[in-house]
Protein backbone atom coordinates (compact mmCIF):
# COMPACT_ATOMS: atom_id res chain seq x y z
CA UNK A 1 0.00 0.00 0.00
CA UNK A 2 1.08 3.55 -0.58
CA UNK A 3 1.73 5.95 2.25
CA UNK A 4 -1.44 7.83 1.35
CA UNK A 5 -3.73 4.83 1.43
CA UNK A 6 -2.15 3.44 4.58
CA UNK A 7 -2.65 6.67 6.48
CA UNK A 8 -6.15 7.08 5.06
CA UNK A 9 -7.01 3.61 6.32
CA UNK A 10 -5.58 4.32 9.76
CA UNK A 11 -7.46 7.61 10.03
CA UNK A 12 -10.68 5.89 8.96
CA UNK A 13 -10.30 3.18 11.61
CA UNK A 14 -9.45 5.68 14.31
CA UNK A 15 -12.28 7.96 13.24
CA UNK A 16 -14.77 5.15 13.54
CA UNK A 17 -13.41 4.21 16.94
CA UNK A 18 -12.68 7.36 18.89
CA UNK A 19 -13.03 10.68 17.08
CA UNK A 20 -15.84 12.77 18.49
CA UNK A 21 -18.40 13.63 15.83
CA UNK A 22 -18.57 17.23 17.03
CA UNK A 23 -14.84 17.78 16.52
CA UNK A 24 -14.96 16.30 13.03
CA UNK A 25 -17.96 18.44 12.12
CA UNK A 26 -16.20 21.59 13.36
CA UNK A 27 -13.24 20.90 11.08
CA UNK A 28 -15.45 20.23 8.08
CA UNK A 29 -17.49 23.37 8.66
CA UNK A 30 -14.29 25.44 8.71
CA UNK A 31 -13.37 23.96 5.34
CA UNK A 32 -16.78 24.86 3.94
CA UNK A 33 -16.49 28.44 5.21
CA UNK A 34 -13.02 28.98 3.81
CA UNK A 35 -13.98 27.54 0.42
CA UNK A 36 -17.10 29.74 0.25
CA UNK A 37 -15.19 32.86 1.29
CA UNK A 38 -12.53 32.22 -1.35
CA UNK A 39 -14.77 31.34 -4.29
CA UNK A 40 -18.33 32.37 -3.42
CA UNK A 41 -21.34 30.50 -2.14
CA UNK A 42 -22.57 29.03 -5.45
CA UNK A 43 -21.76 25.32 -5.55
CA UNK A 44 -22.02 25.18 -9.36
CA UNK A 45 -19.51 28.01 -9.77
CA UNK A 46 -17.20 26.94 -6.93
CA UNK A 47 -16.03 23.33 -7.35
CA UNK A 48 -13.89 23.53 -4.21
CA UNK A 49 -16.95 24.44 -2.17
CA UNK A 50 -18.91 21.63 -3.76
CA UNK A 51 -16.19 19.18 -2.76
CA UNK A 52 -16.16 20.48 0.82
CA UNK A 53 -19.97 20.35 1.05
CA UNK A 54 -20.02 16.78 -0.25
CA UNK A 55 -17.34 15.87 2.29
CA UNK A 56 -19.39 17.43 5.10
CA UNK A 57 -22.56 15.68 3.98
CA UNK A 58 -20.65 12.41 3.82
CA UNK A 59 -19.88 12.86 7.52
CA UNK A 60 -23.60 13.50 8.21
CA UNK A 61 -23.24 17.23 8.92
CA UNK A 62 -26.82 18.62 8.82
CA UNK A 63 -27.77 20.64 5.74
CA UNK A 64 -28.80 23.69 7.78
CA UNK A 65 -25.42 23.71 9.51
CA UNK A 66 -23.70 23.69 6.13
CA UNK A 67 -25.95 26.46 4.83
CA UNK A 68 -25.21 28.66 7.86
CA UNK A 69 -21.48 28.15 7.31
CA UNK A 70 -21.80 29.31 3.71
CA UNK A 71 -23.83 32.36 4.77
CA UNK A 72 -21.21 33.28 7.38
CA UNK A 73 -18.53 33.08 4.73
CA UNK A 74 -20.44 35.24 2.24
CA UNK A 75 -21.33 37.86 4.85
CA UNK A 76 -25.03 37.05 5.20
CA UNK A 77 -24.36 36.03 8.82
CA UNK A 78 -21.69 37.16 11.27
CA UNK A 79 -18.85 34.75 11.93
CA UNK A 80 -15.20 34.19 12.75
CA UNK A 81 -12.66 34.72 9.98
CA UNK A 82 -10.38 31.70 9.43
CA UNK A 83 -7.14 31.77 7.48
CA UNK A 84 -5.09 28.92 6.06
CA UNK A 85 -1.73 27.99 7.54
CA UNK A 86 0.74 25.21 6.76
CA UNK A 87 3.49 23.71 8.90
CA UNK A 88 6.33 21.40 7.98
CA UNK A 89 8.44 19.13 10.11
CA UNK A 90 9.80 15.67 10.77
CA UNK A 91 8.43 12.84 12.85
CA UNK A 92 10.76 10.29 14.47
CA UNK A 93 12.67 8.01 12.07
CA UNK A 94 13.02 10.75 9.44
CA UNK A 95 9.36 10.79 8.34
CA UNK A 96 8.37 14.04 6.60
CA UNK A 97 5.18 15.67 7.87
CA UNK A 98 3.09 18.37 6.19
CA UNK A 99 0.26 19.98 8.18
CA UNK A 100 -2.66 22.06 6.90
CA UNK A 101 -4.61 24.18 9.37
CA UNK A 102 -7.42 26.72 9.46
CA UNK A 103 -7.10 29.18 12.32
CA UNK A 104 -8.46 32.44 13.70
CA UNK A 105 -5.22 33.00 15.63
CA UNK A 106 -2.07 32.14 13.69
CA UNK A 107 0.29 32.78 16.63
CA UNK A 108 -1.61 30.41 18.90
CA UNK A 109 -1.78 27.64 16.32
CA UNK A 110 1.90 27.97 15.40
CA UNK A 111 2.92 27.68 19.04
CA UNK A 112 0.63 24.68 19.56
CA UNK A 113 1.92 22.82 16.48
CA UNK A 114 5.54 23.50 17.41
CA UNK A 115 4.87 22.16 20.92
CA UNK A 116 3.21 19.00 19.58
CA UNK A 117 6.19 18.24 17.34
CA UNK A 118 8.63 18.74 20.23
CA UNK A 119 6.57 16.82 22.79
CA UNK A 120 6.18 13.77 20.54
CA UNK A 121 9.75 13.32 19.36
CA UNK A 122 9.55 15.35 16.16
CA UNK A 123 10.96 18.66 15.02
CA UNK A 124 9.51 21.64 13.18
CA UNK A 125 11.18 22.58 9.89
CA UNK A 126 11.59 25.70 7.79
CA UNK A 127 8.89 26.43 5.18
CA UNK A 128 9.64 24.63 1.93
CA UNK A 129 12.01 22.08 3.44
CA UNK A 130 9.36 19.32 3.50
CA UNK A 131 6.66 20.39 1.05
CA UNK A 132 8.78 19.45 -1.99
CA UNK A 133 8.52 15.80 -0.93
CA UNK A 134 4.77 15.83 -1.67
CA UNK A 135 2.68 16.54 -4.76
CA UNK A 136 -0.88 17.85 -4.97
CA UNK A 137 -3.33 15.38 -6.52
CA UNK A 138 -7.03 14.76 -6.86
CA UNK A 139 -7.93 11.37 -5.42
CA UNK A 140 -11.20 9.47 -5.83
CA UNK A 141 -11.84 6.18 -4.00
CA UNK A 142 -14.07 4.04 -6.19
CA UNK A 143 -15.95 1.02 -4.88
CA UNK A 144 -14.76 -2.34 -6.22
CA UNK A 145 -18.20 -3.13 -7.63
CA UNK A 146 -17.02 -1.78 -10.97
CA UNK A 147 -14.65 -3.70 -13.25
CA UNK A 148 -11.21 -2.18 -13.77
CA UNK A 149 -11.57 -1.94 -17.55
CA UNK A 150 -14.92 -0.16 -17.27
CA UNK A 151 -13.57 2.24 -14.67
CA UNK A 152 -10.45 2.94 -16.70
CA UNK A 153 -12.45 3.78 -19.81
CA UNK A 154 -14.64 6.30 -17.99
CA UNK A 155 -12.02 7.78 -15.66
CA UNK A 156 -9.31 8.32 -18.27
CA UNK A 157 -11.82 9.87 -20.63
CA UNK A 158 -12.75 12.27 -17.81
CA UNK A 159 -9.15 13.35 -17.27
CA UNK A 160 -7.77 10.85 -14.74
CA UNK A 161 -4.05 10.00 -14.78
CA UNK A 162 -3.86 6.64 -13.03
CA UNK A 163 -5.89 3.87 -11.39
CA UNK A 164 -4.40 1.80 -8.58
CA UNK A 165 -5.77 -1.34 -6.92
CA UNK A 166 -5.96 -0.76 -3.16
CA UNK A 167 -7.74 -3.94 -2.14
CA UNK A 168 -11.22 -2.79 -1.15
CA UNK A 169 -11.25 0.16 -3.54
CA UNK A 170 -9.74 1.56 -6.72
CA UNK A 171 -7.73 4.76 -6.25
CA UNK A 172 -8.23 7.12 -9.17
CA UNK A 173 -5.75 9.99 -9.33
CA UNK A 174 -5.76 13.16 -11.40
CA UNK A 175 -4.51 16.73 -11.46
CA UNK A 176 -6.39 18.83 -8.87
CA UNK A 177 -7.92 20.96 -11.61
CA UNK A 178 -9.42 17.82 -13.21
CA UNK A 179 -11.12 16.48 -10.09
CA UNK A 180 -14.54 17.95 -10.89
CA UNK A 181 -14.40 16.62 -14.46
CA UNK A 182 -13.44 13.10 -13.36
CA UNK A 183 -16.20 13.12 -10.77
CA UNK A 184 -18.69 14.25 -13.38
CA UNK A 185 -17.59 11.40 -15.68
CA UNK A 186 -18.05 8.85 -12.89
CA UNK A 187 -21.43 10.32 -11.96
CA UNK A 188 -22.51 10.20 -15.59
CA UNK A 189 -21.57 6.52 -15.80
CA UNK A 190 -23.24 5.84 -12.42
CA UNK A 191 -19.99 4.57 -10.93
CA UNK A 192 -20.13 4.80 -7.13
CA UNK A 193 -17.26 6.28 -5.14
CA UNK A 194 -16.78 6.78 -1.41
CA UNK A 195 -14.70 9.96 -1.43
CA UNK A 196 -13.26 12.59 -3.75
CA UNK A 197 -10.75 15.14 -2.54
CA UNK A 198 -7.63 17.09 -3.33
CA UNK A 199 -4.77 15.85 -1.19
CA UNK A 200 -0.98 15.70 -0.90
CA UNK A 201 0.72 12.46 -1.93
CA UNK A 202 4.31 11.61 -0.97
CA UNK A 203 6.72 11.27 -3.88
CA UNK A 204 8.62 8.57 -1.94
CA UNK A 205 7.95 6.82 1.35
CA UNK A 206 9.90 5.86 4.46
CA UNK A 207 9.15 2.27 5.45
CA UNK A 208 8.67 1.69 9.18
CA UNK A 209 9.85 -1.85 9.83
CA UNK A 210 9.25 -2.22 13.57
CA UNK A 211 6.21 -1.83 15.79
CA UNK A 212 8.11 0.64 17.96
CA UNK A 213 8.95 2.88 14.99
CA UNK A 214 5.36 2.81 13.77
CA UNK A 215 4.05 3.72 17.23
CA UNK A 216 6.51 6.62 17.54
CA UNK A 217 5.41 8.13 14.25
CA UNK A 218 1.70 7.54 14.78
CA UNK A 219 1.86 9.13 18.23
CA UNK A 220 2.90 12.44 16.68
CA UNK A 221 0.52 12.16 13.73
CA UNK A 222 -2.39 11.43 16.07
CA UNK A 223 -1.51 14.38 18.33
CA UNK A 224 -1.40 16.77 15.37
CA UNK A 225 -4.57 15.40 13.81
CA UNK A 226 -6.43 15.80 17.11
CA UNK A 227 -5.73 19.55 17.32
CA UNK A 228 -8.88 21.60 16.68
CA UNK A 229 -7.20 23.92 14.15
CA UNK A 230 -5.48 21.15 12.17
CA UNK A 231 -7.48 20.06 9.13
CA UNK A 232 -5.18 17.47 7.55
CA UNK A 233 -1.86 15.80 8.30
CA UNK A 234 0.20 14.26 5.50
CA UNK A 235 3.25 12.09 6.06
CA UNK A 236 5.49 9.98 3.83
CA UNK A 237 5.64 6.82 5.93
CA UNK A 238 4.63 3.33 4.90
CA UNK A 239 3.82 0.58 7.39
CA UNK A 240 3.87 -3.07 6.23
CA UNK A 241 0.61 -4.88 6.94
CA UNK A 242 2.08 -7.21 9.56
CA UNK A 243 3.52 -4.26 11.48
CA UNK A 244 0.25 -2.38 11.24
CA UNK A 245 -1.61 -5.38 12.63
CA UNK A 246 0.69 -5.46 15.67
CA UNK A 247 0.13 -1.72 16.20
CA UNK A 248 -3.64 -2.21 16.07
CA UNK A 249 -3.35 -5.08 18.54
Amino acid sequence: MSGHSKWATIKHKKGAADKARGKLWAKLIRQVEVAARAGGGDLDANPTLRTMVDKAKGASVPNDTIERAIKRATGELEGVHYESATYEGYAPDGVAVFVEALTDNRNRTSADVRHLFSKNGGSIAEPGSVAWQFERKGIISVLRAVAEDDLMLVALDGGAEDIIDEGDTWRVSCEPTNLAAVRAALDGARIAYSSAEVTWLPKATVELLTTEAAKRVLKLIDALDDHDDVQDVYANFDIPDHILQSVDA
